[in-house]
């Protein structure tokens, strides 16, 4: 396949690769491609060419970006080391020979366009075609179908940071509809936030709850254990009122007077019962003056004794 260019790789200079396309939304599949191009050889000088929006819309359709933005997006590719503005759609020798191409890269799927089955086939058979491999997933159609397909989304979104209906292109009644979904979405997400924070508030409620009840029984036990040591059984305040009690006793009872105490000695034959001491004594009267005299005397006697 390479021996048509085999001279040119002799040459003492990097291989001068083309690859060509339109580039519309610059993406990471036109990336990749570029990346296999550059790369096809050790020592290599890219060169991209984007075609105009004259020849874009006239074989292929509308782009959303203009020429001078699709030449721009190239010009940032760090695969790319020169870009070729307004690139013919089918390559012609003479492009080929003014640019001294050694080889295209691009996908090996025939690419049918401008009455041509393949516009690839001339430079395939020449043996200066390398095919790269395209990247499954991303591609220009691919992104406007997603856009399209969720086109009230972008327009409401679009309509929200400040862009008019005219610039979206979008009726009276739609406007309307897109801008009261919005207010919608709007208090759906106040809500949300709302519960969110409801949620945060109730969970610091519950730690400090349990913070509290944590400190509450602490203090608890300690009140309770304070009150053993003061009130128990054994406490302190039951000390302390015995003592109390003791010394009150103590002071409120006098002291105990001796068993017995000394008294005068008394002959026993003159000493009467006290029992009997002042008992009135039942005498007869007297019969005649000389008795009563004598009784007298007797009784005399007696209180000398007693005193």
């Amino acid at each position: 396949m390479l021996t048509s260019v085999s001279p040119a790789l002799r040459v003492d200079r990097p291989v001068r690769v083309y690859a060509d396309g339109i580039f519309d939304l610059f993406h990471s599949g036109h990336a990749r491609a570029l990346m296999q191009a550059k790369t096809l050889f050790p020592n290599s000088y890219l060169l991209v060419g984007v075609c105009s929006d004259d020849l874009t819309h006239k074989f292929k359709g509308f782009t959303v970006m203009n020429e001078a933005e699709r030449y721009e997006a190239l010009r940032h590719c760090r695969y790319v080391d020169e870009v070729i503005r307004d690139a013919p759609w089918t390559l012609t020798p003479e492009f080929l020979e003014k640019h001294k191409i050694d080889f295209v890269a691009h996908d090996d799927i025939p690419y049918s366009s401008a009455g041509s089955d393949d516009v690839y086939k001339h430079i395939k058979e020449a043996g200066m075609f390398v095919p790269t491999q395209r990247t499954e997933g991303i591609s220009t159609s691919d992104i406007i179908t997603r856009i399209v397909r969720d086109y009230d989304v972008y327009a409401r979104r679009n309509l929200q940071r400040g862009y008019t209906a005219k610039e979206l292109n979008v009726s009276f009644i739609n406007e309307k509809k897109y801008r009261f979904q919005n207010q919608v979405d709007k208090m759906k997400e106040k809500v949300k936030n709302v519960e969110e924070r409801s949620k945060e508030f109730v969970n610091r409620v519950e730690e400090k709850s349990h913070d509290l009840i944590q400190k509450w029984e602490e203090k608890s036990r300690e009140f309770i254990g304070n009150f053993l040591e003061l009130f128990g059984p054994d406490g302190a305040w039951k000390q302390m009122f015995q003592e109390r009690s003791s010394r009150m006793l103590q002071a409120l009872s006098p002291k105990q007077s001796p068993m017995s105490s000394p008294t005068r000695s008394r002959s026993p034959s003159r000493s009467p019962s006290p029992t009997f001491a002042w008992l009135p004594i039942k005498t007869s009267p007297p019969s005649s003056p000389k008795a009563a005299s004598a009784s007298i005397s007797s009784l005399s006697e007696v209180d000398e004794d007693e005193k």
